[in-house]
């Protein structure tokens, strides 16, 4: 699992049909240390929705296949949670 922020949407028309249905968001990984951006923004389907702004939680892989409830949809990240709050306690960090 990543913690993101939501920064964008992306409409399709013409898109594989087992994406029918789903929305896409542009999320940036974030380093949840320091609160900065982490490595490059990714798509990810929407199955909670999560809105532009908001801090997501999300997952990749054959974890975001299972979040999308059917494992032959073809993507590599869902958001499968908003972020209400986040502490982190940094004096328990090596």
């Amino acid at each position: 699992m990543r913690v993101a922020k939501v920064i964008g949407t992306i409409w399709s028309t013409r898109k594989d049909e087992k994406l029918s249905g789903y929305k896409l968001l542009i999320v940036q990984p974030l380093n949840i240390l320091d609160d900065t951006l982490d490595k490059v923004p990714i798509v990810a389907a929407d199955i909670i929705g999560a809105g532009v702004g908001e801090t997501v939680i999300v997952v990749g892989g054959s974890s975001a296949r299972s979040a999308a409830e059917n494992m032959s949809v073809p993507v590599d990240a869902t958001v499968v949670g908003i972020v209400d709050d986040m502490e982190v306690n940094p004096d328990v960090l090596h």
